[in-house]
């Protein structure tokens, strides 16, 4: 993994900032200008996955909403389990309200309470990592059922851990980046949240090609 290069990579294209505003004015698109910019991170994967020397692509509207798309609804099935957790945490304390004596029942309910959130931390924490390594199997193989084939997400995690956790790593590193374009009162914003998406693109696929390199040792 190559920190370095997620961060170098945009500024080594000619075209680079063309590309970058382009990006980051689609992304003011309501709801598909999200989708688009997503797509266009992930298009940054793949290129980093096939070696491309130049990993920033042109603008493709349609390809990188596709992708898009196809990011959303990844992100959703893989988000069912949240809503499963988040449910008990919403309607428990309104069960509690509605009954007038619930002292005896209070510390069932706290218990409830706890575990869920709990498990709702735990799988966020899991769900940080496995995404980038189903985004990868999506984009390398260019299917959407790839993001779901559970075993070969799982594998391509237990060959690079490191990497994936640097993954995460980057993920708050790109959180950071993001609100640095306030300081142009708040227009940059735009550019540096496009960066930083396309910083995470680059690192997915770094990490991606990192599990195929140790698959290939075992």
């Amino acid at each position: 993994m190559d920190f370095g290069k997620a961060f170098s990579f945009v500024f080594e294209d000619p075209d680079w900032l063309k590309k970058i505003v382009l990006a980051a004015l689609i992304s003011l698109i309501p709801i598909v200008g999200q989708l688009y910019l997503t797509g266009y991170g992930l298009e940054v994967a793949r290129r980093v996955i096939r070696r491309d020397p130049r990993p920033l692509p042109d603008v493709a509207f349609g390809e990188s909403l596709g992708e898009g798309f196809k990011a959303l609804v990844v992100g959703l099935v893989y988000s069912i389990p949240v809503y499963l957790f988040v449910l008990p945490i919403a309607l428990v304390p309104t069960a509690m309200g509605a009954n007038g004596d619930y002292s005896g029942a209070k510390p069932i309910f706290d218990l409830i309470l706890v575990c869920c959130s709990g498990l709702l931390i735990v799988y966020a924490l899991a769900l940080s990592i496995w995404l980038p390594a189903a985004f990868g199997n999506m984009v390398a193989t260019g299917s959407l059922g790839a993001a779901f084939r559970l075993g070969e997400v799982f594998a391509l995690i237990k060959a690079a851990p490191g990497a994936y956790l640097l993954v995460l790593v980057g993920t708050l590193i790109a959180g950071f980046i993001a609100p640095l374009g306030t300081i142009a009162c708040g227009i940059g914003v735009v550019l540096t949240y496009t960066y930083g998406v396309v910083f995470m693109g680059h690192l997915y696929g770094q990490a991606y090609n990192a599990a195929i390199a140790n698959k290939a040792l075992m």
